[in-house]
């Protein structure tokens, strides 16, 4: 997922059609980082800007110092540290970037922000319960020009806070990932808690079969979705 030249697979060896699809991603996936998750080209492609983006999150955004932000009243502050963590990853594209620090400008877009973000990640209810009112949160967040509620919006700050927990959600990259790995992806394009569910379910099929190779969280099963169905791995 960086701005890298895309790699070709012309001069790889043809992957079997008949074999099974989550053999041809495995295969696929070790074609370019033979030493799967360790590899080192796959650590400075697609884990090492994200796990900096987790590691700049418990920093400066854990349980504590969000709780302590929201109990202060200091709602920008809060907000302007989520984004700006964001900001130095390439998850979002550049109108939802812009779309989300415009939703942030005013105080009751920070608060509203905030305090459901508090929520979806460290609330008691269930995970459906939370997803469902994050979703309501960005929806309602102010706009200016673009829309705020898309997948990557509403699944990029969990990703980075909790990766051992959330996925991130590209739509057509994942689409054609679970395509390719036979996975009947339940996908609609308005964020909503079945499509979530279903990609949580398609990131467990990915770790049990790649478990050998030893995942750390969902920032490498992420990356193994991404190579299957980017544009930069054909």
């Amino acid at each position: 997922m960086s701005s890298r030249t895309s790699v070709s697979l012309a001069s790889m060896t043809a992957m079997p059609k008949t074999m099974p699809g989550p053999d041809r991603c495995r295969r696929k996936f070790l074609k370019f980082f033979p030493d799967g998750f360790e590899d080192e080209t796959y650590i400075d492609w697609e884990r090492d800007y994200k796990e900096e983006a987790h590691q700049r999150w418990n920093e400066m955004l854990d349980q504590s110092a969000l709780r302590s932000l929201i109990e202060s009243g200091d709602y920008p502050e809060a907000a302007r540290r989520a984004v700006t963590i964001e900001s130095r990853t390439n998850l979002l594209f550049s109108f939802e970037k812009m779309a989300m620090r415009d939703a942030v400008k005013s105080r009751a877009g920070a608060k509203a922000f905030v305090e459901g973000l508090y929520d979806f990640l460290h609330g008691s209810d269930s995970l459906e319960s939370r997803f469902n009112k994050w979703i309501d949160v960005v929806g309602a967040l102010p706009r200016k020009q673009t829309r705020v509620l898309t997948w990557p919006v509403v699944t990029v700050f969990g990703f980075i806070a909790q990766p051992k927990v959330h996925v991130f959600l590209k739509p057509m990259v994942t689409k054609r990932a679970a395509d390719a790995y036979g996975f009947d992806f339940e996908y609609r394009s308005r964020p909503n808690w079945d499509t979530y569910d279903s990609l949580l379910r398609f990131a467990k099929a990915v770790r049990r079969d790649v478990i050998d190779l030893k995942p750390r969280d969902m920032i490498d099963i992420q990356g193994f979705i991404w190579v299957q169905g980017s544009d930069e791995y054909d």
